[in-house]
């Protein structure tokens, strides 16, 4: 199996506060900036990818009837649940089963060499957050938050967990951090201010970049054309183009182990 180069989870400590967005925007931008990317959807019960890139209904190939092609969008390989289970059937799998799909659609995909294979998590610390964990042989992991104490009291498990398990953090990212009215032009803050400042401080994490509210970004994925290559806005392109070239420069000082998917494989069956 060709190698890739850093594997980069993107995580939450709760549902709802945009993460799969991020997700997909940053995965684009890391593209844009001359880099190969892969991004696999590793949410099994809410897959959300093949909407947001506009590949719903598309079945990847099999050439051998044990390994998938990945789905080809925007210039990035994609893999979900979302494109072998049916679009309106519920995924009722337990824990294992669960884990197993995900190591299936990780292991089994015939990824192309890659510089990034992004994975957007299920939000919160469960078995899908072990799994990958333990077996993808992560490079790094970056944290997705919305202003509210609600979300921080999460996010910090989550930061927790990936700490005990070895799992370096390249910062946190505030979505939905503030809005521009339109007629005034002034940022206003309607989640509330400062919390994620304070809270990168506490727990020493950075804090890799503020993401607005707009429009564009929900109407972008429900349309299948991400912001990043969609939009008039150039601020929220700016934003997006900042977080990745900042998540580059701290992946690229991080001692690495020179492992091939393949070689993790072997290692977790042994």
């Amino acid at each position: 199996m060709p190698n890739i180069q850093n594997i980069l989870a993107i995580a939450s400590g709760k549902g709802g506060v945009g993460k799969s967005t991020v997700s997909v925007n940053l995965a684009l931008s890391l593209k844009e900036q001359g880099l190969k990317v892969g991004l696999l959807d590793a949410d099994i019960y809410g897959p959300s990818i093949p909407l947001m890139l506009g590949t719903v209904g598309q079945k990847p190939s099999t050439p051998d009837n044990k390994t998938f092609n990945p789905i080809m969008a925007l210039g990035i390989e994609l893999m979900s649940i979302g494109y072998i289970v049916l679009k309106d059937k519920a995924t009722i799998w337990r824990g294992p089963m669960m884990s197993k799909a995900i190591e299936s659609l990780l292991f089994q995909t015939n990824w192309s060499d890659l510089d990034y294979l992004i994975i957007d998590l299920p939000p919160g610390t469960g078995d899908a957050q072990l799994t990958l964990s333990q077996k993808a042989g992560l490079t790094a992991a970056v944290l997705v938050s919305t202003p509210q104490q609600v979300s921080l009291i999460d996010v910090k498990k989550s930061l927790e967990a990936f700490r005990k398990l070895s799992i370096p953090l390249i910062g946190l990212v505030e979505n939905m951090s503030y809005f521009i009215c339109d007629e005034c032009g002034s940022k206003h803050h309607i989640l509330g201010s400062n919390n994620i400042e304070k809270f990168s401080i506490e727990n020493d994490i950075s804090l890799l970049g503020q993401i607005p509210m707009h429009p564009k970004l929900s109407e972008g994925g429900d349309n299948g054309q991400p912001v990043i290559i969609n939009s008039e806005d150039g601020l929220l392109t700016k934003v997006y183009q900042e977080i990745a070239a900042k998540i580059d420069s701290e992946v690229r000082k991080i001692e690495k182990p020179k492992k091939s998917l393949e070689d993790i494989a072997v290692t977790t069956e042994n």
